[in-house]
């Protein structure tokens, strides 16, 4: 039996996730058999606008401007088992350089013109509150999940409803598009974890080499999986106490990030396969939310395309990146506001005098 939400946002915040307009996406089908190019030309573009006004609840669907990436940052104590050779403390030095503007992700949306916010929902290290920085630590990270639970139900419950108020806040700011973006030494372990859970694949399947471990410490990373897996049991039908058995602070607050974007009818734009194991989380707690997430790229991580296949989800991009940090959402960004920008600026048949094929 599925078990009830937690918190006192979460069950609320699931029920605001509402279903596709019908109305709106055959009147955005109609519009795009009326524009200056033949049909179907555009290609998926064109069925994203037809989401997106579905998703919208409106023709045309509103421009995706402003667009706000969020990146949730947490460490895990999984780190322990030798997961991964960077250092714990990378996770708060690279927080600080991506408040400072050094990190790629801080490059490529200079470049697309999307605000990045860090949310602190789990650093080890204490972070001086600065500009761009989100307070909102539930804890200095997880326990190790091959001893004990990562977090607590309690713990779990908190970050989600990070990530929801996150969300909130953000719309309520003006955006009218979330990215996903995490930051966390381990976090792919955890990913991986998650993934399996919710898709019933072997760790084997779907554990990648994360930032570039070797073949002995891959082999390593999956037996910690397995090992974390036999000991919790977890359920996919309790998202929440999966979450907590195997997940991470940022795996949480994501998850909650989703939902409220679907809550308020705002397309959420996913990054790598860490943004793919809380949309399952969110896919689980709320299906419909599904309907709000356009996924930015293929990680290279073989989780991740597990996780497009279970959420049936298409990429936009396919790089063969593996960074993390919101990089391929915010790379991915354009391509939407291209696919809602279409509908609003392209002239008609009618419109712009140009002849048609003849119906036969």
């Amino acid at each position: 039996m599925k078990s009830q939400p937690d918190g006192e946002l979460i069950g609320p915040t699931i029920e605001r996730v509402q279903a596709p307009d019908p109305a709106a996406m055959a009147a955005a089908r109609h519009h795009q058999t009326r524009l200056t190019k033949p049909a179907g030309s555009l290609g998926e573009l064109e069925e994203l606008s037809v989401r997106l006004a579905g998703l919208a609840g409106q023709y045309p669907p509103p421009l995706v401007t402003p667009a706000s990436l969020a990146v949730f940052a947490g460490d895990h104590g999984v780190h322990a088992q030798g997961v991964t050779p960077w250092p714990q403390e990378v996770t708060a030095q690279m927080v600080t350089n991506l408040l400072k503007g050094g990190a790629a992700v801080n490059a490529f949306a200079r470049q697309t013109g999307v605000t990045v916010t860090v949310v602190d929902v789990g650093v080890k290290e204490d972070i001086n509150p600065q500009p761009g920085l989100v307070c909102a630590k539930v804890r200095g990270g997880t326990r190790d999940m091959t001893v004990e639970p990562a977090l607590t139900r309690q713990e779990a419950t908190a970050a989600v409803e990070v990530g929801i108020t996150v969300a909130n806040q953000m719309v309520d700011s003006g955006a009218r598009i979330l990215l996903t973006g995490d930051m966390g030494i381990g976090n792919t372990t955890a990913s991986a974890a998650l993934i399996s859970v919710f898709t019933g694949r072997d760790p084997g399947m779907v554990t990648g080499y994360g930032t570039g471990i070797d073949n002995a410490t891959h082999v390593r990373k999956i037996e910690v999986i397995k090992r974390a897996l036999r000991l919790h049991g977890p359920d996919p039908l309790d998202p929440v106490g999966a979450l907590a058995a195997v997940g991470g602070l940022e795996n949480a607050a994501l998850t909650g990030f989703i939902l409220g974007g679907a809550a308020r009818r705002v397309p959420v734009l996913l990054d790598g396969v860490i943004s793919l194991s809380a949309a399952l989380a969110a896919n689980a707690l709320a299906p419909l939310a599904r309907e709000a997430m356009i996924a930015g790229h293929r990680s290279v991580e073989p989780g991740a395309t597990v996780a497009l296949a279970k959420l049936d989800l298409a990429p936009l991009l396919e790089l063969g990146m593996r960074l993390g940090e919101g990089t391929g959402a915010v790379l991915a960004y354009p391509i939407v506001a291209s696919a809602v920008r279409v509908l609003h600026e392209m002239a008609t048949f009618d419109r712009a005098g140009v002849s048609e094929v003849p119906e036969e």
